[in-house]
């Protein structure tokens, strides 16, 4: 009897093992299946080999599973092994990025999705291959979506006999169901019941956020190791400490050694060296503490936990679509992550789980974590989808659409590389997607071997493809401390090996075309060769220092500041590697960064710089300039003195609609006739035009457009002229008539009438009004004119609309106020009938 076969014979006490016959029934029946099961039913153990002695014993019929992350894959791999009392390599192996423990006897092996994608990538048809098992599918990461649909595809028009098996640890297992179901073939859902002993939840909630700027608070660490003490003194068996990142572990982690000196306390997260890795995943002599980022939340069982302290916090990717920056950012884990972490503590015996947040807080928390494919950046998906000659996703089993906004922006990406053109993904985008890193990173490391050398090359990349935030931002800095053996160096080091393979064989790949020689290793680093990196991988997070020094402006648009004591602070330009913007700030804050000069920025983002004319309207007029910029960053300017007209109107065109109307030079005389227009088109309607802001703004052209140049020069132009272009004809010959500009009053003066108020108004000195018997209209006579009847010394006296009124009733008044002050003046007491004067009256001579 084959290994496999005993195993199944007699196998572990797990959940599972009841359903496996209902597994094997379904595959055959169907093809696929999906098996939901929480963690700790023991599916990760026990599916795969079921599948395999079910698919045949061959040994070119091997099953692959896969596993989100290296770190798991090595793991579920080792406990297969050890339960069938091999090593490594034999029955059961594992392959991960740039390791690789399998044989010819090899019928399990287990990968890492991304490495199953690339297989996928180079032979759709999976030679060898009898079934692929796709384990925690549930957690919805980019390479998880993409492996599924890719399968889903092969198995529909190549390959109908790869059995696929998806396991998930949700309730949604039934959507991923649907999206393998091929033609009239639905695909089954096998339910497994948890095998969890019970958990006790204590609340024990920080005081303070729980989060800043920055991302984890410092007091939430400070209270994650306090809780962590008080599990060890409350409960008994050893303890997994859930915080958000690595760096976040090793603060933790240290802060635990210095204060425990019977407890071995082991750091667990993906850039750790195998060993360090191995060392918190084995049972110890000692009680131990394992402080963990998510990468054992579901995929990952570390033996002998019976506590579970959780900080309640989780990292996941995020993008700022519009300001081109992607990263990480610090949530609240989602109810799900918490219970599946929870279950950590109730896999051997009963445990209990120390949440360090409120159970009020927990019931606000989302039900699962948002997919990444709604979150991240898509740059690699659209390639690898570029790749496998569906650029846009259609007709591929995705669970979820990739939004439009992200889409569009990393298949501009793509373009802006050279990965893709019109006719989908290039040659330079098919070497692009080989290089195990982002397509950014990939094409930086092709581009630079001929600058740096190979070995600086993936040395900066491996940097880059680690979590590069970096005291001080100083990212030269932390490329030095991982030479000299700092923390991380060996999982630098691994990848940096492997990128430097890549990177000269494709350097030699180049120099056998061209018949040149391939480049020579880089000589030492330097601050200029890790900035000419960086920005050949982040050409749009260019940045150049802002006037006055403290702010930085990226090609992308977007604002930055270095975090405070940087060494790289007031360097002109900088290439950044990585930026945080926390919600509410205007700016990012850089995390990591190298200095460059202009010349090296221009070359980078050689696509971005380009030389515009600009107009702008300013202090009422049109200021014009040549503008060479690198994307959002302002280069030179210089005076341009003879633009083109359309682009002077352009400008005056937007400058009115932003300052407005006031800001053209207008004559009293063309004010004043723009209110006559107006009054008419607000008492008589059409065909008298809309003189108001908005219709003048919308009607620009057919006002002001042969004037415009004299606009833009800043000239005055005549506005009044303009504004009769408006005028309706034939109507336009009673302008004067209708709205007269001034009336001729009893004492033979012509008065100006104004227009800017509700009603037109005349304000004339009194005594000329002698001998009116009633009050003017205009338009014709539909409109009285509203008259401010002035003292001789010209201040208002009274104000009337009804001017026969007036004179029996408020006249007397102002008679009996007046008379007395303005002596000279005639005062008569019936003015309707008095002879109207002009000027004062001059005194007669005694001697007449």
């Amino acid at each position: 009897m084959d290994p496999l076969s005993r195993l199944l014979a007699a196998p572990p006490d797990l959940p599972v093992g009841p359903h496996l016959p209902e597994v094997v029934a379904a595959v055959r029946a169907a093809g696929a299946v999906v098996v939901q099961a929480p963690p700790g039913t023991g599916k990760t153990t026990l599916v795969p080999p079921a599948l395999a002695v079910a698919l045949g014993g061959a040994p070119d019929r091997r099953v692959v599973v896969t596993q989100p992350r290296r770190l798991a894959a090595r793991a579920a791999a080792r406990r297969l092994a050890t339960l069938l009392g091999e090593d490594l390599g034999g029955t059961v192996g594992y392959t991960v990025r740039g390791e690789s423990r399998t044989s010819r006897r090899t019928r399990v092996e287990v990968v890492t999705t991304g490495t199953l994608v690339r297989r996928l990538q180079r032979d759709p048809e999976l030679p060898g291959v009898a079934g692929v098992v796709l384990d925690e599918v549930h957690e919805r990461h980019l390479d998880d979506d993409l492996a599924l649909a890719l399968l889903a595809d092969v198995r529909e028009n190549l390959r109908d006999d790869l059995a696929l098996v998806a396991m998930s640890a949700t309730v949604e297992a039934g959507r991923t169901a649907r999206a393998l179901a091929t033609g009239s073939r639905s695909v089954p859902v096998v339910e497994v019941e948890g095998g969890l002993h019970p958990v006790d939840v204590v609340w024990c909630p920080g005081r303070g956020p729980r989060t800043d700027a920055r991302g984890t608070a410092p007091a939430l660490l400070d209270h994650v190791v306090a809780t962590t003490h008080r599990a060890l003194r409350e409960r008994t068996g050893d303890v997994l400490v859930f915080v958000p990142g690595a760096r976040e572990v090793d603060t933790v982690a240290g802060l635990l050694a210095r204060g425990l000196s019977d407890v071995d306390v082991r750091p667990l997260h993906g850039r750790l060296p195998l060993r360090e890795q191995d060392r918190a995943l084995e049972r110890g002599p000692r009680r131990r503490v394992v402080v963990s980022t998510a990468v054992a939340e579901s995929s990952l069982t570390v033996p002998g936990v019976r506590v579970v302290v959780d900080a309640g916090l989780a990292r996941e990717p995020r993008t700022d679509v519009r300001r081109g920056l992607p990263g990480l950012v610090t949530v609240a884990v989602s109810r799900a992550g918490a219970e599946q972490r929870a279950g950590r503590a109730g896999r051997e015996g009963p445990g209990a789980v120390y949440r360090c947040w409120s159970e009020g807080d927990h019931a606000r928390l989302a039900r699962h974590p948002e997919p990444e494919i709604r979150t991240a950046d898509l740059t690699g998906f659209a390639l690898e989808l570029a790749c496998w000659g569906s650029p846009d996703g259609a007709g591929l089993a995705l669970l979820d659409p990739p939004p439009p906004a992200a889409w569009a922006a990393a298949r501009d990406v793509l373009h802006g590389l050279g990965a893709v053109g019109a006719d989908g993904v290039t040659p330079l985008g098919r070497r692009i997607a080989a290089v195990p890193a982002d397509p950014r990173r990939a094409r930086a490391l092709l581009d630079a071997v001929p600058e740096v050398g190979a070995g600086l090359a993936a040395e900066v990349v491996a940097l880059l493809s680690e979590d590069v935030r970096v005291p001080g931002a100083d990212l030269p800095a932390a490329l030095r401390a991982l030479r000299r053996g700092g923390p991380g160096s060996g999982a630098w080091a691994a990848q940096r090996d492997r990128l430097e393979g890549v990177a000269r064989a494709a350097s030699a790949e180049d120099a056998a075309a061209t018949g040149s020689r391939p480049a020579a290793r880089g000589g030492p680093a330097d601050d200029a060769a890790v900035g000419h990196v960086v920005a050949l991988a982040h050409p749009d997070r260019l940045a150049r220092l802002r006037p006055g020094g403290e702010t930085y402006l990226l090609v992308s648009g977007a604002g930055a500041r270095l975090p405070p004591g940087s060494p790289l602070q007031g360097a002109p330009w900088l290439a950044v590697a990585d930026v945080d913007r926390a919600a509410g700030r205007a700016d990012a804050v850089v995390r990591s960064a190298a200095p460059v000069d202009e010349a090296t920025a221009r070359a980078a983002a050689a696509p971005e710089l380009r030389s515009t004319g600009i107009a702008e309207w300013s202090g009422g007029r049109v200021r014009a300039a040549r503008v060479t910029s690198l994307g959002a960053i302002e280069l030179a300017r210089e005076p341009w003195r003879d633009p083109p007209a359309d682009l002077l109107a352009a400008a005056v065109r937007d400058g009115l609609r932003r300052d407005g109307l006031d800001s053209l030079p207008w004559s009293d005389g063309a004010r004043r006739l723009r209110d006559r227009l107006r009054f008419l088109h607000r008492v008589l309607g059409d065909p008298w035009p809309d003189v108001g802001d908005e219709a003048l703004l919308d009607r620009l052209d057919a006002w002001l457009g042969p004037d415009v140049p004299a606009v833009a020069r800043g000239n005055r132009p005549d506005l009044g002229g303009a504004l009769r272009r408006l005028l309706p004809w034939p109507e336009a010959a009673r302008l004067d008539a209708l709205a007269p500009e001034r009336l001729e009053v009893p004492s033979g003066s012509r008065v100006a009438v104004t227009y800017d108020q509700d009603q037109p108004v005349l304000a004339v000195r009194i005594q000329e009004t002698f001998g009116w018997a009633s009050t003017p209209r205009v338009a014709d006579g539909r409109v009285p004119v509203l008259l401010h009847l002035l003292s001789p010394a010209g201040r208002p006296a009274a104000v009337t609309a009804d001017l026969a009124s007036f004179w029996v009733q408020g006249y007397p008044q102002v008679r009996a106020e007046l008379r007395g002050r303005y002596p000279k003046h005639a005062w008569p007491q019936d003015p309707g009938t008095a002879q109207p004067l002009r000027g004062t009256p001059r005194p007669r001579r005694r001697d007449a």
